[in-house]
């Protein structure tokens, strides 16, 4: 356990477990107690005092986690069953952490959704069991105080915050019905008209349900499995917003492709998500589902609001460079863009000012370690792993909200000992032929600059529709021909000026005396210009159209016939 910003020195309430065999570990909400397990039992002890206060005997734990109030500690361990084919024994306990009793122990074959989930006042505690959400109140494991019933119940979330708590339950479709989502209020389960708000869609294999801090809306990520569009080797993924008084919405993405995160602002009343095929696109949306600021595009696949929601990170880990880019909410201004190459994880110190990142095993088996930063930019400490070893996981302790006060955003970068942490650009390889020519950029996409950066149009608009977009395109493009030709017709006019004002002495007008036999002469002129550019044409290569040549042989022939006639009857006459 390592003291946090400045000093990064070891903790010396903690005593190091250097045994080799650490599998979980974990803080409580408050940030209070401390768990882990080392191979050999489960500890608990006060991260303040330093004190042990309790060790289970659980050598196989693998999850560990506290309920908010810190009066349970749950574990899991891989379930195993009985040699004879019988069920095995249960491996998902609950302890009273005061007094070390087994409170309940229940079997949890699957790893994922593993812990029974807490309200914040733990007077309601669910979890999901055989299609049937159960419900426990003031942490009696013995007796079921309540059941939502729905067929096939694949997951579902209890709301934050205080009383009165909701559930949000999503049910996938079968049959050719639809999956949906609704909401309810705890104890309130008689049925569908009960449920707060309902929201149905046939495109969903599994769905994330995101709540508010307010417990006033659940954004909803559907995914399926397969595009069968073939547009996306990942699927295909849609948006959805619904609030607690009934109304629902699809949030309309202007770019195509997948939906790579989505995040609540801790204010509760506007959302960040960060989807289309990269360079990906990122927008602030308010609850009314429409865009309030666009990012524009770039190398992202993440985002992350402080706990105050004063600022934003965008940043693109995993496949991506680890480029970041920290954003002042309020003004939407950007503050700085680090590089944090092959990061994994990320995570906001509970003071709002400082950052975490690091590069774990079995991601990235090589380079581990973690960096702290300022979200001005600058590197505080670094960390690297030796050699021979791996780090698993890094955390925060946390705090309860309220402990760290808001500060003003800065904009200039804090000072610190360690160099910069810019990667030099690395050099694009140039073959020998090249290398002593400029240097000619060429980029696989144009990154799109944010709302509030590009050009000025003359009126400030709010980020327009696909349908808008693609009008907008096309105005654009009729404007661009028009103006093409309004350009040749210049030059012509400019050539014919340039023309007539020459010195009549210089190019010799040759006239008949008659107007008719003039005007004729002229046209003839014409076309025997334009059969010059045709037979030009031809000798550059081009292949004309047999209508071409065809059109001004006989254009050529009856202008001979129309203008050699009058000249005859005007030779008579002399």
């Amino acid at each position: 356990m390592v003291n946090g910003p400045p000093s990064f020195t070891e903790s010396a309430v903690f005593q190091r477990d250097s045994g080799k065999n650490c599998k979980a570990v974990a803080f409580s909400k408050d940030g209070s107690l401390f768990a882990w397990c080392n191979g050999e039992k489960v500890n608990v002890v006060n991260v303040t005092s330093a004190g042990l206060l309790r060790s289970f005997d659980l050598p196989k734990a693998v999850c560990l986690e506290f309920s908010p109030k810190n009066n349970i500690l749950a574990t899991w361990q891989a379930y195993s069953a009985a040699k004879d084919g019988t069920a095995g024994a249960p491996n998902l306990q609950l302890h009273d952490v005061k007094t070390g009793k087994c409170l309940k122990s229940f079997i949890q074959k699957k790893m994922q959704n593993w812990c029974p989930c807490w309200a914040d006042d733990e007077s309601i505690c669910a979890r999901n069991v055989n299609n049937e959400v159960h419900f426990f109140e003031n942490n009696n494991f013995n007796t079921i105080a309540n059941k939502l019933h729905l067929q096939k119940v694949n997951d579902f979330v209890l709301s934050p915050g205080a009383q009165p708590t909701k559930v949000a339950v999503y049910v996938p479709g079968s049959k050719g019905a639809p999956s949906f989502v609704r909401l309810y209020q705890y104890p309130n389960f008689g049925g569908p008209q009960s449920a707060l708000a309902n929201k149905s869609f046939f495109k969903a294999d599994k769905v994330t349900m995101l709540w508010n801090k307010k417990a006033t809306a659940v954004l909803v990520v559907a995914s399926t499995d397969v595009d069968k569009t073939g547009a996306s080797y990942y699927g295909e993924q849609t948006l959805h917003y619904i609030a607690t008084n009934g109304e629902s919405a699809i949030v309309q993405l202007p770019k195509n492709g997948p939906i790579y995160d989505v995040v609540w602002n801790p204010n509760s009343v506007e959302f960040c998500a960060v989807y289309g095929f990269m360079p990906a696109k990122a927008t602030v949306f308010n609850l009314k589902c429409d865009p309030v600021f666009d990012f524009g595009t770039g190398p992202r696949n993440a985002a992350y609001y402080s706990p105050h929601g004063h600022i934003l990170v965008l940043a693109g880990f995993g496949n991506l460079r680890g480029q970041m880019e920290v954003w002042d909410v309020k003004n939407y201004k950007l503050i700085s863009k680090p590089v944090a190459s092959d990061s994994t994880y990320f995570a906001w110190c509970p003071d709002g000012e400082h950052i975490v990142t690091a590069t774990c095993a079995p991601r990235l088996r090589v380079s581990n370690g973690y960096k702290i930063w300022h979200y001005t930019g600058s590197v505080l400490h670094n960390y690297e792993v030796p050699s021979n070893e791996e780090m698993w996981q890094v955390s925060w302790q946390p705090f309860l909200d309220g402990v760290f006060p808001v500060k003003a955003v800065k904009y200039q970068a804090v000072p610190s000992e360690l160099p910069s942490a810019e990667p030099k650009p690395a050099q694009a390889y140039r073959p020998p032929a090249l290398r002593n020519k400029p240097v000619t950029s060429s980029k696989l996409h144009e990154d799109e600059p944010p709302q509030n950066m590009k050009p000025q149009s003359g009126s400030s608009e709010k980020p327009l529709s696909k349908t808008a977009l693609k009008n907008q395109k096309k105005h654009e493009a009729k404007k661009a021909a028009k103006q093409e030709a309004k350009t040749d017709c210049g030059q012509d006019s400019t050539q014919s000026s340039a023309s007539q004002n020459t010195p009549r002495s210089a190019v010799p007008v040759v006239t008949s005396g008659d107007p008719e036999i003039d005007k004729k002469i002229k046209n003839l002129k014409k076309k025997l210009k334009a059969i010059e550019q045709l037979k030009e044409q031809a000798a550059a290569g081009k292949q004309l159209e047999k209508n071409q040549v065809l059109l001004r042989f006989v254009q050529f022939t009856s202008s001979l016939v129309c203008f050699f006639l009058p000249l005859h009857f005007l030779h008579s006459s002399l």
